[in-house]
């Protein structure tokens, strides 16, 4: 296993790939120094003070990075909290932990100065903060919005690329959920819509507010968000396979990929327009040992990085070639059983 340790090394470039070991003994991000050519190499531990779960979160963004890279926010899922790191060329250190506005945060989402926190526990709920210039959180009133019902089983919280929206998948009812964002920071107004295929998950927004969903029945599908609207683009594309519940898409908006629970990455072209379709027509662009818990992109979108949990969960690293398709690069480990999240940058 990767020691545990309160002051990292060096992040080369400030280059690094980041996952929660979600431990019930106590959390902690796991850290990963990435080269140039996109290789991992494993740079140890830091705590976030607080606890995991040490199984599943059903979620995707229980880590993930501000705007600038320069923090990292991270999921307390089993103690009810939010840790915030600040990002430097000497490692992570921790600068706040602070209550997460509900219980069992599964998923959190950095806009600005804004970060907001999806609550899976009891009813759950979106609630959000203000980022302060130490890393301090501060809770926005009136920011604690409920999802669409009771037993939703939330998944994602995500803002829109101009922070002017919130978007929340639930799959237990096959509904996403938009919130408007005011000048303050709060979120209201929840408007639903529902998904085009079973189980809506991950989701990632593309250039022109294109969203890519990928749908844990064994689809994805994309919508447009227009002036807090979502409208429907690409229905229920088929991946052909088992469980595709985490979705990435680069940063030129040409290619989506969905992280599939049965062990394999699945690439999907995206037209101007925001049609998806398959890059190869048995969804197997890429197989792992295992299974698929996250997938995340490299700041530079040159590099995909897999959680895979296999008997030793690892993450295993691929190149992004020009027509989508994924050159194995290898897998780093190893991780404890119940590690959950991934981020790059």
């Amino acid at each position: 296993m990767l020691e545990a340790q309160h002051v990292l090394g060096a992040v080369e470039g400030w280059r690094a790939v980041y996952t929660l070991t979600n431990q019930v003994a106590g959390n902690a991000v796991a850290v990963f120094n990435r080269a140039a050519d996109g290789t991992l190499s494993a740079a140890g531990t830091i705590a976030t003070g607080g606890t995991g779960t040490g199984g599943s979160l059903g979620s995707q963004g229980a880590v993930a990075l501000s705007d600038d890279g320069r923090r990292l926010f991270a999921v307390n899922a089993g103690s009810n909290d939010v840790s915030v790191f600040d990002v430097g060329p000497t490692g992570l250190s921790l600068a706040s932990q602070t209550a997460s506005g509900g219980t069992l945060p599964i998923s959190l989402t950095a806009h600005g100065s804004l970060l907001y926190v999806l609550n899976a526990g009891g009813a759950g709920n979106i609630s959000g903060f203000s980022v302060g210039a130490t890393g301090g959180l501060t809770p926005i009133a009136g920011s604690t919005q409920p999802l669409s019902g009771t037993n939703v089983g939330p998944a994602q919280v995500s803002f829109s690329p101009d922070g002017r929206r919130l978007v929340v998948t639930e799959k237990n009812t096959n509904l996403l959920d938009v919130y408007a964002v005011d000048a303050n920071g709060a979120a209201s107004g929840r408007a639903s819509v529902a998904s085009a295929g079973g189980t809506p998950f991950g989701f990632a927004f593309g250039h022109r507010n294109d969203v890519f969903v990928s749908e844990a029945t064994g689809s994805a599908s994309s919508y447009v968000l227009d002036a807090g609207n979502l409208s429907l683009v690409s229905g229920a594309v088929l991946t052909h396979r088992g469980a595709p519940c985490w979705a990435v898409v680069t940063d030129d908006g040409r290619f989506g990929y969905t992280g599939n629970g049965s062990g394999s990455v699945s690439a999907f072209g995206i037209a101007p327009s925001g049609a998806i379709r398959l890059v190869d027509a048995d969804g197997a662009t890429a197989v792992v040992s295992g299974g698929v818990n996250d997938i995340a992109l490299s700041g530079n979108s040159r590099y995909l990085y897999v959680l895979g949990t296999g008997a030793t969960p690892a993450i295993y690293a691929f190149r992004l070639e020009a027509d989508g398709h994924l050159n194995p690069l290898g897998p780093i480990g190893e991780l404890p059983a119940g590690t959950r999240g991934l981020a790059a940058r």
